[in-house]
């Protein structure tokens, strides 16, 4: 249950992008059997201006013990699908990368059916420590663009980058086709129509198969401003733009990177399975997103 997972939150430190972000969709996730952890603390070294994480240029040591707990939590809340995500911390020689990678490592020595999405940071474009992560054995690779090209300077720190992220996306799927790769896009920023959709083909052309749509709500007084409030009719069109080019689609008002991770894992995989079998048959089957 929601408390029950709140209570093992309190007991072992652990922090939970649920809280941090002050994420509106927990219990519904948690009772889905999906949860979702941020590691290697809760201060960031970047300051995006959308975000409500703390930041620092040197935050406090990662936990060495981390890995081990997060596997313990995990485990005692028998959830079927965790997403791992963590602060940027630039101040480390590797990003963090490691720390990730033996988190995941442990949470498939636990449970091996579990799966794991790591929705991670750019790692400054190093693409070897992006190959670290996905060696790890995790099954679906998240990383955001959050907006649209010509508004990330604007929305996201200095160090990230559209042209940044989307090279690691591409790298995720080159270097492991198998692995499910995915990525999320704030609306209410002052974007264009025409933007959107640009930013759905660039994403659909470095091989994302999974896209989230929210609305950007200001966390504080000190964070960006709304731009204009995007109505539900309008989240429900963009589902179909990106439906339209292929990809699975999450989009609504409170729609969060990690929501309903789980179910969408689930949809993708078997809308391979079912193009994998038809492929053997020789037949042509159009993708069916679910949700």
């Amino acid at each position: 249950s929601t408390q029950c997972n709140q209570r093992t939150i309190k007991e072992t430190g652990l922090a939970t992008v649920c809280q941090e972000a002050r994420c509106p969709n927990a219990g519904e996730c948690w009772s889905g059997g999906t949860a979702t952890v941020m590691i290697m603390g809760d201060t960031c070294t970047r300051g995006c201006r959308f975000c409500s994480v703390a930041t620092s240029r040197s935050p406090p040591p990662p936990d060495a013990e981390e890995p081990r707990k997060v596997a313990e939590a995990v485990t005692r809340w028998g959830v079927d699908y965790i997403v791992l995500t963590m602060v940027d911390r630039d101040d480390l020689a590797d990003q963090g990368a490691a720390h990730v990678a033996a988190t995941v490592r442990q949470l498939k020595q636990r449970q091996p059916d579990l799966k794991v999405e790591t929705l991670i940071g750019d790692f400054q474009g190093k693409l070897d420590l992006v190959e670290e992560v996905l060696n790890s054995g995790m099954d679906v690779f998240a990383h955001n663009v959050e907006t649209v090209e010509r508004l990330q300077s604007t929305v996201r720190d200095r160090r990230a980058g559209y042209t940044q992220s989307l090279n690691v996306l591409r790298h995720a799927k080159q270097a492991r086709p198998d692995v499910v790769t995915k990525s999320s896009i704030m609306l209410g920023l002052g974007e264009t129509d025409e933007e959107i959709h640009q930013t759905l083909r660039d994403l659909r052309d470095v091989g994302v198969e999974m896209v989230t749509f929210g609305q950007y709500l200001q966390p504080t007084k000190r964070h960006m401003k709304v731009t204009r409030f995007v109505t539900p009719e309008e989240f429900d069109q963009w589902r179909a733009a990106g439906e339209a080019l292929g990809l699975h689609v999450a989009s609504g008002p409170m729609v969060r990177s990690s929501y309903r991770a789980g179910d969408f894992y689930k949809s993708i995989y078997k809308d391979r399975m079912t193009k994998g079998a038809a492929a053997a048959q020789g037949m042509e089957v159009a993708t069916q997103p679910v949700l």
